[in-house]
């Protein structure tokens, strides 16, 4: 399994790229921006982009799905409560003093508990609302993987002031979700570095009242 994190655009969004090396096929969560760099890297391991998933509707992590998408004919999927998000991505560039990107078509909605197959593992969905209400987190068990998007971070957890956060919520759902999950699990967050489980068990101030 070929995996490669790309910090991409102003906010540094952890976009994901897994590919498989048996049938060539690639998945590409929160294409935020810098697609240019995003296709050189797919064009490196001769990958064809099957499906781009964003974990949530803000513009650092969705900004550039439709020029992905548009260049690769890729589907674009996400859960289905972060829609009124997505149709704030005018507002959302504004507030960052950007220009507001294409708005992706999705061509299909992640429900808690789906599967998307991918190769020989797959990716379950977990569905972790509290930064958005349709925040996914993709947890793939064959590689110990959790891909958490803005819901946890090394040592904290993803901010809740913004439109649809909710503070009981993210908690809730990272008691629900993520702390299930085995304690060697490595954790992707949608900004900054890795973490484990097992860390953030021990060392996140958030989760020491669980």
């Amino acid at each position: 399994m070929i995996h490669e994190i790309v910090p991409v655009g102003v906010l540094a969004c952890n976009c994901s790229i897994f590919g498989d090396e048996n049938s060539g096929e690639a998945i590409v969560i929160d294409p935020g921006d810098e697609i240019e760099e995003i296709l050189a890297r797919l064009d490196r391991h001769s990958l064809r982009l099957k499906a781009i998933i964003v974990t949530h509707a803000h513009i650092d992590h969705i900004g550039g799905a439709e020029k992905l998408k548009a260049r690769t004919g890729a589907t674009v999927l996400m859960n289905r409560d972060d829609l009124p998000v997505l149709g704030q991505l005018e507002a959302q560039a504004a507030w960052l003093g950007m220009e507001a990107p294409a708005v992706p078509e999705i061509d299909g909605f992640l429900r808690d508990g789906d599967r998307v197959p991918f190769g020989t593992p797959s990716f379950e969905v977990l569905h972790t609302p509290g930064h958005t209400p349709g925040s996914i987190g993709l947890w793939l068990p064959g590689e110990s993987k959790l891909i958490a998007g803005d819901t946890l971070f090394r040592e904290s957890i993803g901010r809740t002031d913004l439109p649809g956060g909710d503070g009981r919520k993210i908690l809730a759902s990272i008691r629900e979700k993520f702390l299930p999950l085995p304690e060697e699990t490595v954790v992707i967050p949608g900004h900054g570095p890795n973490t484990t489980m097992a860390h953030e068990r021990r060392h996140n101030y958030f989760l020491q009242r669980m």
